[in-house]
């Protein structure tokens, strides 16, 4: 019978951590729906990028109180749960207070001291956070694509940081072997008198924060998958892997690329025949209009969005009353994105035709056509992410696949083929105003 709490513990900590695995197996799938990239280059730029930005956040602090707060919660929760390896093994075999054992008093009370002042400036922290969400009512967490779930999700997370929080401090307070130590109580001292002086009371108390603790954390680590807090884990990847090219390039199709090469070349011949086996393979396309088309890195980027809001309160056009939102095109890629790997889950691993994509379905061509391509929003966000390569791919598909461009941008293009200039005069009179008196 003494064996059964570690025999439940050890249980619901395997089931935990399997659903875990589980969904992360499925993220990686759906992420390798879209196109490989070549990453080896730049190699300790990208280290560098991902400990300045990711582990430093030197893009949060840029809007300093947000920032600051933000960064006290992070290490506030990602240091605090460093406990949770004590409990694990408290809990896996059937010891109280493991640390006790392996380190030394003074050191052990520092670190538990240190932990709780931590959980109150986390507490306080997410206090503000949720008084600017719903009572000042920051602008940009009013969208409409901050409806719904969007909205009820950074709410759910703040008290998931509460509950957590203030069970560590309870834990702490009702802990009589913890509390006779004189070390490490710095705040749950204070505490520790609200819940009386009877042992048998105080052990349930303690016992059962101890539980709701380490059930919370685990529940807390599933909910991450469906939460738009995935990027507690995907920012790391996501700065390594993102673009150290210059924000105003673009990149070129290596389809066309070869083509203006062929026509450049005085000794290639334009009516060789194709290599062998050429003619069975289908043409890419050029551009995107759903997410299998778009790369591996754009659509880690659209679960590494952390819906914010500072790409879309950046950006020129949202600010004078476009359609655009950038945070709309990450949040409307990882949808049809989910729900392709739905669909996939639902037919036997391949995805069946749901006559459904991502440009139309989600994205319109008016958000598409909004954009400046000033790069603000790739600018603005703390995480480095692009959204505008997944417009700039689908405008391609829009112009190259379906000539669908706006009729400004086709005449403009007409003259460029026909007078190689975007203006309509003929070639042999654009030098007519150097005439002009």
């Amino acid at each position: 019978m003494e064996y059964i709490p570690n025999l439940l513990f050890a249980a619901i900590l395997v089931l935990g951590i399997g659903y875990f695995a589980r969904n992360i197996k499925k993220l990686i799938r759906n992420i390798k729906l879209g196109k490989a990239v070549d990453t080896s280059d730049h190699k300790g730029e990208r280290w560098r990028n991902m400990a300045r930005i990711a582990l430093g956040q030197s893009k949060m602090v840029k809007r300093p109180i947000a920032g600051i707060m933000h960064i006290v919660v992070y290490i506030g929760f990602i240091i605090i749960n460093i406990e949770v390896l004590e409990i694990i093994i408290d809990g896996i075999f059937g010891t109280h207070r493991i640390g006790l054992k392996v380190l030394p008093e003074s050191v052990y009370g520092f670190l538990i001291g240190a932990f709780e002042i931590l959980a109150v400036l986390v507490l306080a922290a997410v206090v503000v956070f949720w008084l600017r969400r719903n009572v000042i009512k920051l602008k940009r967490f009013l969208s409409a694509e901050m409806k719904g779930w969007p909205k009820n999700d950074g709410n759910i997370i703040l008290y998931f940081e509460v509950v957590l929080m203030c069970l560590f401090l309870i834990m702490n307070a009702t802990d009589t072997t913890f509390q006779n130590l004189g070390h490490g109580n710095i705040i749950s001292q204070f505490i520790a008198p609200w819940f009386g002086d009877n042992p048998e009371t105080l052990h349930i108390i303690e016992r059962t924060a101890w539980w709701l603790h380490i059930v919370g954390i685990l529940v807390f680590l599933n909910y991450l998958y469906f939460s738009k807090h995935l990027h507690i884990l995907l920012a790391f990847p996501n700065t390594y892997f993102g673009s150290v090219e210059p924000k105003g390039k673009f990149n070129n199709l290596e389809a066309v690329t070869n083509e203006v090469k062929l026509m450049m070349d005085p000794s290639a011949d334009p009516f060789a025949a194709a290599p062998e086996g050429a003619e069975d393979e289908e043409p890419a396309k050029f551009g995107a209009s759903d997410v299998m088309d778009l790369n591996q890195i754009q659509l880690l980027n659209a679960y590494t969005c952390t819906e914010c809001g500072r790409c879309t309160s950046a950006c020129p056009a949202n600010l004078t009353g476009k359609k655009l939102s950038p945070r709309k095109i990450m949040m409307d890629t990882r949808d049809r994105l989910e729900e392709v790997g739905k669909n996939i889950d639902a037919n036997g691993g391949e995805f069946k035709d749901d006559s459904k994509q991502l440009l139309g379905d989600y994205i319109t061509h008016e958000e598409l056509w909004a954009c400046t391509t000033c790069n603000a929003c790739v600018e603005e966000c703390p995480v480095s992410i692009n959204p505008l390569s997944i417009i700039l791919d689908m405008r391609r598909y829009l112009v190259m696949e379906q000539s669908a461009a706006p009729m400004e941008l086709n005449n403009m293009m007409t003259n460029i083929e026909n007078n190689g200039a975007p203006w309509p005069y003929n070639q042999m009179d654009r030098l007519n105003w150097a005439n002009e008196e």
